[in-house]
């Protein structure tokens, strides 16, 4: 598990405002740290008191999915600074943000990327399913371990 501080949004075509219109005049929203310090430290906790090991920190880059990255791509990915990549968490953050919500994600790492590792010659989606799965199982106990305080 990974509580990222930082994102890079790679995503197009998601509505990514609730401020586009004659009756919802543009809101800019600060967006230089975009999860909530106080949550994010809550999760990272939660996990640390729940067993769970967690990484915490990292650059997130969000893509727009639905197909797995290219070796080139997750590269790319690198050289901009990424650390975990996923489909998820745009427009999300922003989108809670405009809204003054905190807000903070749970990266699960499921695999090491095309081209890397145990990916270097394509990814295996029965080994990322039987990964989600048990992973998802830690995140229910970090989970549960932040609604008990």
């Amino acid at each position: 598990l990974a509580v990222p501080d930082q994102i890079i949004d790679y995503t197009w075509g998601r509505h990514s405002t609730f401020f586009d219109g004659a009756d919802k005049p543009v809101k800019h929203v600060d967006f230089t740290r975009p999860y909530d310090e106080a949550l994010r430290q809550r999760l990272i906790m939660a996990a640390c008191a729940a067993g769970e090991p967690v990484f915490d920190g990292g650059v997130y880059a969000a893509t727009q999915g639905p197909r797995l990255e290219t070796a080139a791509e997750i590269n790319r990915l690198e050289r901009d600074g990424a650390d975990l990549v996923g489909m998820t968490g745009m427009p999300e953050a922003v989108l809670a943000r405009e809204l003054d919500m905190p807000y903070a994600a749970i990266n699960v790492v499921v695999n090491c990327a095309a081209g890397r590792a145990s990916s270097e010659h394509g990814i295996h989606f029965d080994s990322i399913e039987l990964v989600l799965q048990e992973a998802m199982v830690r995140v229910r106990n970090v989970l549960e371990h932040i609604c008990r305080k």
